[in-house]
């Protein structure tokens, strides 16, 4: 804990006075042109990878960078992804997904999840995913191929969305599949499902 201390310290003596009028405005507005949903994983940071300055991104961060499919009832991605579509008008959507993704990692590799039933459960959001990929290669291989299967299906998991449904209908938001890697730095674009046309 004394490292972050010291960090929120050097934030507000280095970082902070640069950034004043940035943080006068963002106390008044709140107006992210882009949410960007992605994993839990602490080495995966969208602000360090997009570059952005605060204000820009609302961010959800999930376990595997799962998105359940919509469902009527409490559910905080899906408040989140409702708010950030319907109220802020965000006009892209990002899903991000990683190299070494520990919740990819685990359903490729079959670990054993009978201590963590909560993260089992959450996991079955990635059903889809590991439907795609059951006949791909092992190792490695088959995590990426995952990892990229998932991001996929997580796209149109999200788009079942009523928020996210209706605002690609009006043309209001853009979808986008990422995969970051973790030892190269580098961001792989993976398409994007295309919505079903309206009935």
């Amino acid at each position: 804990m004394r490292h972050l201390a010291e960090g929120i310290h050097r934030f507000q003596r280095d970082v902070f006075p640069d950034k004043a009028g940035l943080f006068a405005r963002l106390a008044t507005t709140h107006q992210p042109g882009t949410l960007f949903i992605s994993c839990s994983d602490a080495r995966v940071v969208p602000e360090l990878i997009t570059q952005a300055d605060p204000g820009e991104l609302f961010v959800i961060r999930t376990a595997g960078n799962l998105i359940p499919a919509y469902a009527p009832g409490a559910d905080g991605v899906a408040a989140g992804i409702e708010y950030a579509v319907a109220l802020l008008g965000v006009r892209d959507v990002i899903v991000c997904g990683h190299s070494a993704c520990g919740a990819m990692t685990a359903l490729a590799e079959g670990h054993d999840l009978a201590g963590a039933p909560a993260v089992a459960d959450w996991l079955r959001h990635a059903d889809a995913s590991r439907a795609r990929t059951a006949s791909t290669t092992a190792g490695e291989e088959q995590v990426a191929a995952l990892v990229r299967a998932n991001v996929v299906a997580q796209l149109a998991n999200l788009a079942t969305h009523p928020s996210v449904a209706r605002a690609l209908a009006e043309g209001r938001v853009r979808l986008h599949g990422w995969v970051f890697d973790i030892p190269t730095g580098t961001v792989e674009e993976v398409d994007a499902p295309r919505p079903a046309p309206a009935a």
